[in-house]
């Protein structure tokens, strides 16, 4: 039996559809009519005897059938009236093009409710939006111009733009656009919705995704992971980079999960693709749309300049790409062909000695994507039409393309800027399974993403489902330095060998543990213990602790905390959980001490998470160097690291309900097989009448 049809699926690919209005329902009519919408078009209008020659009917209830999908371009009021006939009716979705709804303040947002009310199981598209164009099947439920046509095999967009949505729809660089998807208010379908649905059309190679924030992360997150198992790349331009609200920040891990961090977080632990301009964002949607996933990170790059090259160079090491040494039987094969004024490398700059020449190009190619590589890069840049013939860059394009052909890696062109790839050249390269890219920043970024997806498509065993507990029950209280560390023992965290004393018995006490020792003045009140004068380190006596104890008099604390010195640390790290109201419980790892917000040397990670993430977010600090041996010290002990973490992440999920938020700085790490201490821990949890 085959599997029933996606819920979106007669919303995006009707058979038929209805349009609601006047003028806009007119132009929706015609943009079907340009793309060759094969069904019948339903105009509804009651004061109207036809729209662009259709005839009108008076109601919906007069309609043939109920349309597989209806463009609503009426009042917001009205359009309210309009969404609960037709889901009354069992259409199959509409598009709700009115505006003044949600993004206009409270009057606005309680007709969006009454909206939502209203839909009820109909998937409904908007308001505020332009709609959606399926070029696939020529449907447009869309009021504007567009500058695509039909095709058979293209990317998706889905936009919460429908101003960049109509601008991509004009693009001239060759990018096959299947389906363009106006978001709006996402009322009712939010953006993983319709990712769930795109990625059930085998046409669709690639989704592209504008976003300026998420409604709902952990369906987002479900849609995500979803796209990335079915192999279908999701490619995010994230904007609105502003915090989301203020946030109650006892803790540094507060700090540094800010939103932004953590839409990097959803989108590395999903595979999602985030971009940061609109150049890139095509170009990387084209990769996709043309070829697939690069296996590796390895290029060869040549070119006909060593301006050029120097510039590949650059953006290759700073993106992270490869590009592998030749091989001695590389060079000598080169050399063969190339003059004696070429330096045979990678990038290869091989110069105008060769230039036209197929047959020399061809071989010096041949032995260039011979080496290790997953892909081929020609650096191009055509001249204008009207001042001389393609013919001769013609030659190299195709020697690329003829010497990687059968071998496995996959031929790039790419002009240093957009303009220079003319669209006749473009055309061809993708006719012959090269990829045609336009702009060096740009094409670099693609090559990067396309060589990144592939690993994330590699990795696997990606939680689907995100930890998000909703609101705490009641306010959370601070649980004070001891009490943290207790709670922490119980999952395996150690702290160093300490007692909890009154201020008298400090001295006596220290000396028991033996010296130096750390003093602490505890107290729920002291999150920030250094900044308050409450910690002294390194203390040799007990003449010094009932000094330190006597400094600290004024904080008011009644309990100190006496612990071993640890002298034998080779790195401070931080630990810590930060609850989101949309990303759920977060695991921060970073670079600890009392410089953490300073050195901003940190990864999240969203809950649940595995063993693999947690040591790949932590090989990604620039602090993890100090674990390594860096110049000549001891290695720390990472595996002790990655337990720690594991650890807190099963803290807070065992107590997701009452967890506000948990910190660990610094975590002290000893050098390998001694372990990790916790120095110092604040824990902040709904307070129950424990």
């Amino acid at each position: 039996m085959a599997p029933a049809p996606h819920r979106l699926h007669r919303l995006l690919s009707p058979r038929h559809l209805a349009v609601i209005g006047g003028e806009s329902a007119r132009i929706v009519v015609e943009q079907c009519r340009e793309i060759g919408f094969p069904g019948e078009i339903w105009p509804v209008n009651p004061r109207r005897d036809e729209i662009a020659g259709l005839p009108c009917y008076p109601s919906l209830s007069a309609l043939p059938e109920a349309p597989d999908a209806a463009f609503v371009g009426v009042p917001r009021e009205a359009t309210i009236d309009v969404v609960g006939e037709l889901a009354a009716l069992g259409a199959g979705g509409a598009v709700c093009y009115a505006a003044g709804f949600a993004e206009c303040g409270a009057e606005g947002a309680a007709l969006q409710e009454r909206l939502v009310s209203a839909a009820g199981d109909m998937p409904v598209s908007g308001p505020n939006c332009y709609g959606l164009i399926n070029h696939l099947d020529g449907a447009a439920l869309w009021p504007e111009g567009d500058g695509c046509g039909r095709i058979e095999r293209g990317v998706a967009l889905v936009m919460q733009s429908g101003n960049i949505a109509l601008n991509l729809t004009m693009q001239q660089r060759s990018l096959p656009i299947a389906y363009v998807i106006s978001a709006g208010n996402q009322a009712c379908l939010g953006l993983g919705d319709y990712v769930d649905a795109l990625i059930e059309d085998p046409r669709v190679s690639a989704i592209g995704l504008y976003i300026e924030g998420l409604t709902d992360v952990p369906g987002f997150a479900k849609a995500a992971a979803r796209a990335l198992e079915k192999g279908v790349p999701l490619v995010a331009l994230k904007t609105g980079n502003s915090e989301m609200g203020a946030r109650i920040a006892l803790s540094h891990t507060s700090s540094l999960a800010g939103t932004e961090t953590l839409y990097d977080a959803l989108f590395d632990r999903l595979g999602v693709l985030r971009v940061k301009t609109l150049g890139a964002f095509i170009e990387t949607l084209k990769y996709f749309a043309v070829a697939p996933p690069l296996a590796g990170n390895r290029l060869a790059v040549t070119c006909c300049s060593g301006g050029e090259a120097s510039l590949a160079a650059d953006l290759a090491a700073d993106l992270g790409l490869d590009l592998p040494s030749l091989t001695e039987v590389q060079i000598a094969e080169m050399s063969e062909v190339l003059s004696d004024i070429v330096t045979i490398a990678n990038p290869l700059d091989y110069n105008t000695v060769v230039w036209g020449n197929r047959d020399g190009l061809t071989r010096a190619f041949t032995s260039l994507v011979a080496g290790e590589v997953d892909g081929a890069v020609l650096l191009i840049d055509y001249p204008h039409p009207e001042t001389r013939g393609y013919a001769a860059w013609d030659v190299a394009s195709e020697a690329l393309i003829a010497a990687s052909a059968g071998t496995g890696v996959q031929p790039v062109l790419l002009s240093t800027l957009p303009e220079l790839l003319p669209r006749s050249v473009r055309e061809d390269a993708i006719a012959r399974g090269a990829v045609p890219l336009q702009g060096l920043d740009e094409g670099f970024t693609a090559l990067s993403l396309a060589a990144r997806y592939g690993v994330a498509r590699r990795s696997g065993n990606v939680p689907a489902e995100l930890l998000v507990p909703g609101e705490l029950p009641c306010p959370a209280v601070t649980l004070d330095e001891w009490e943290s560390k207790q709670r922490l023992a119980a999952y395996g965290l150690a702290a160093p060998e300490g007692r909890l004393v009154a201020a008298e018995a400090a001295p006596v006490e220290a000396a028991k543990i033996g010296f130096p020792v750390v003093l602490k003045a505890v107290s729920a009140d002291l999150a920030h213990k250094t900044e308050a004068g409450a910690v002294a380190l390194n203390l040799e006596s007990d003449q010094a602790v009932a000094e330190a104890v006597a400094r600290m008099a004024p904080l008011g604390a009644e309990r100190f905390l006496v612990e071993r010195m640890v002298t034998d640390g080779v790195a401070e790290l931080i630990l810590g959980i930060q609850r989101d109201p949309q990303f759920g419980l977060v695991l921060v790892i970073g670079s600890g001490g009392v410089l953490v917000e300073l050195m901003a040397d940190s990864r999240s990670l969203l809950l649940p998470t595995n063993r693999d993430q947690v040591m790949a977010a932590l090989e990604s600090l620039k602090g993890f160097k100090l674990l390594t041996g860096f110049r000549g010290r001891a290695a720390g002990d990472v595996e002790a690291v990655v337990e720690a973490a594991l650890a807190l992440a099963r803290f807070a999920q065992d107590h997701a309900e009452r967890l506000a938020e948990l910190d660990v700085n610094p975590l002290i790490v000893r050098p390998a097989g001694h372990g990790v201490v916790v120095a110092d821990a604040l824990i902040r949890l709904a307070d129950e009448g424990e």
